[in-house]
């Protein structure tokens, strides 16, 4: 949907309860156009700029195997992309090493191939967007480890990026690239980690890589995101709630919170003329 289409329905007077799924730009426009109208109810699920927080202990081969296919899904186009990858300083030259070795080896190409991996982009505007990030995150001093340019001679295909040594005041670690792009970050501490995790004005979803149920307890606490994984990524269940916090939108899809969205709370007060208990 559209800019323009999504405001004209959220300023439909005969609309009553609007959800949409989309950008955070596109969120705005909705709920503006729903307060100067019949104040509908509205539920956004917007864009996100995930962390994925990597700590000593973790499985490596599961850690690395996880962020990859949270961030490269549906060639990064993903709101849920786990696009902050932040990992603990004395695993980080491995991951990063093995991130790179595994992003090399994804299979780019025909997605009616059942061999391939990741598909083109979206559209041309997507495409160029995604290389005009790549390009900032270079020239802002991120350490390109791998791909960085455009993976076939025709069609909006772009090779598997990671960039190492990526500062939480990019642009690439600020903004949501859509695409398959992996941003590596080090930190040392869990209070560090989870201070710079919250950074940010999306709080879609979070993961935790660790084999210390004290410290995923205390990461998962910390973290102002919707959804929060621990040693996995991007698993839904229909009895779960999935929706975000701060500019990745509000109310909640699935489980009994999803309901909420579609009903009213009436309460009926009755005078009884006379009373037999």
């Amino acid at each position: 949907m559209g800019p323009s289409a999504g405001a004209a329905i959220a300023g439909h007077m005969d609309v009553d309860k609007l959800a949409f799924t989309g950008s955070t730009e596109v969120g705005h426009l909705i709920q503006q156009a729903s307060g100067s109208s019949n104040l509908k109810k509205v539920t956004l699920e917007l864009g996100g700029k995930s962390p994925n927080i990597i700590l000593s202990d973790a499985n490596m081969e599961n850690a690395v195997e996880q962020a990859h296919f949270g961030l490269f899904f549906n060639q990064g186009q993903c709101c849920t992309a786990a696009s902050r990858t932040f990992v603990q300083a004395d695993i980080y030259d491995e991951f990063v090493e093995r991130s790179v070795e595994r992003a090399r080896r994804r299979v780019v190409g025909n997605p009616f191939d059942l061999k391939t991996e990741q598909g083109p982009q979206v559209d041309q505007e997507q495409f160029n967007k995604i290389l005009g990030y790549i390009s900032s995150g270079k020239r802002e001093g991120a350490k390109l480890k791998c791909g960085g340019g455009v993976a076939a001679d025709r069609g909006y295909f772009i090779q598997p990026t990671v960039f190492g040594d990526v500062r939480d005041n990019m642009t690439i670690a600020r903004e949501e690239i859509f695409g398959p792009v992996m941003q590596i970050m080090k930190f040392k501490t869990l209070e560090e980690v989870v201070t710079r995790a919250n950074d940010t004005k999306y709080g879609l979803a979070a993961a935790v890589f660790t084999k210390d149920i004290d410290k995923a307890s205390y990461v998962t606490n910390g973290l102002r995101a919707g959804t929060v994984w621990v040693n996995c990524y991007d698993v839904f269940a229909a009895q779960a709630p999935f929706g975000g916090y701060k500019a990745s939108g509000n109310g909640r899809e699935l489980g009994e919170y999803g309901l909420d969205n579609y009903t009213e709370v009436k309460t009926v007060i009755t005078k009884v003329p006379q009373k037999n208990s």
